[in-house]
């Protein structure tokens, strides 16, 4: 077993936390998140048998699991190939369509968006982090990052079907 092999072992219940909470606030379904969980993993692990691995570290394990989740998503595309046209009368607020319709709107949004826009936007509203945080784990510095944001931002409204709230 190499050296990197080995250090990721050693990083695993760290990581494993981590990986698996971004993709189950993501998915919000435990298989999928497991899945992907494992995936993510398994590429770590082919990483770390290169002839020049990368620096094993979670910020560097969610940066793969970021592109485990665009890939879930491009394999989901046909799900969201149809814009939604008119939103359906409103029914009773307590039987939570709405807020359904809404996430199902938003995810087909974020699945259009490219892979640096989609990231910035999960890490900073999904999760909830600060964004000298995001910009941590996305490598860029704070300024960097808030910029990104803004283009983010704009690139979801413009893909956002009017009269929906972002």
């Amino acid at each position: 077993m190499s050296a990197e092999s080995r250090a990721l072992l050693a990083l695993y219940d760290d990581a494993l936390p981590a990986v698996y909470g971004y993709f189950i606030r993501r998915c919000g379904d435990r298989g999928t998140a497991e899945d992907l969980t494992s995936e993510t993993f398994l590429a770590a692990m082919d990483a770390a048998q290169r002839h020049e691995p990368p620096q094993l570290s979670v910020p560097w394990l969610i940066g793969v699991a970021r592109h485990k989740l665009a890939d879930h998503y491009r394999r989901r595309h046909d799900r969201f190939t149809e814009p939604v046209a008119e939103v359906p009368e409103p029914v009773e607020a307590s039987d939570g369509w709405d807020a359904q319709l809404d996430r199902i709107v938003a995810e087909g949004v974020l699945a259009r968006l490219p892979d640096h826009h989609r990231t910035v936007l999960v890490l900073r509203y999904l999760d909830d982090r600060s964004v000298p945080e995001c910009a941590e784990l996305i490598g860029r510095t704070v300024h960097a990052t808030e910029a990104l944001l803004v283009r983010a931002r704009r690139a979801f409204r413009s893909l956002y079907p009017e009269g929906g709230t972002p």
